[in-house]
């Protein structure tokens, strides 16, 4: 899938961790809706994502006009109003969507947000909020981003190196990511070595820059 084709994304409140997610999965090519009761964040969003409305999360009937129910997935960024995280995570799994990320602010806020509906619960670093961006990406299945722009990642093979050795492949001269290891369903994880041929199914640990990593993942 390319990144013109990836779902669009609703994101809820867009403060430190809402912003964070909103950001990176727009510079990995979703679309995203971003949306804030306050004009101020609406206002400092406004050139770097799809879309960003002034919006409260927890009216339904706001949630309808935007066209809410059309989103696969979502990110609920609110901390500080628990009330309103609550609802909002209420109002958005009412509407359908099946899969919702949300921000706690302790555990207990956690079990309520679980109950509600959140397929997915977080605590707020910022850093965090990456990584569920990267994670709502369809071919990535699991990242860690150790700083300075470096990460490893786990991801389903990209096609063009499916059916070619590595040797072949050049991934680290052509796209500056080493593969690491490869697991293979009813294998065990294997280290690389150059001979090694990369299969249809194929889960890959691949090293590298982040945006290295996207843009591998990504292949056609």
């Amino acid at each position: 899938m390319s990144a013109s084709n990836r779902n669009p994304v609703l994101v809820v409140g867009l403060g430190r961790f809402g912003g964070s997610v909103a950001r990176t999965l727009e510079r990995m090519g979703h679309e995203v809706l971003g949306a804030d009761v306050s004009p101020g964040r609406v206002q400092q969003f406004a050139d770097s994502l799809t879309q960003a409305v002034e919006a409260d999360g927890t009216d339904m009937t706001c949630l309808r006009q935007l066209g809410v129910a059309d989103f696969e997935a979502a990110v609920v960024g609110i901390g500080s109003n628990i009330e309103a995280s609550v609802l909002t995570v209420l109002a958005l799994s009412d509407l359908g969507i099946g899969n919702i990320w949300a921000k706690a602010t302790n555990e207990k806020h956690a079990r309520i947000l679980e109950r509600t509906g959140a397929s997915h619960v977080v605590f707020p670093e910022e850093r965090m909020g990456e990584r569920v961006a990267h994670l709502l990406n369809e071919r990535l299945l699991d990242f860690i981003d150790f700083g300075d722009d470096f990460a490893i990642a786990r991801l389903s093979a990209p096609e063009p190196i499916i059916g070619v050795r590595l040797v072949t492949s050049e991934c680290r001269k052509k796209h500056h990511v080493t593969v690491v290891g490869v697991k293979r369903e009813g294998e065990d994880f294997i280290h690389t070595v150059p001979d090694t041929l990369i299969m249809p199914g194929d889960v890959l640990v691949v090293s590298g820059r982040i945006d290295q990593i996207e843009a591998f993942a990504a292949l056609e």
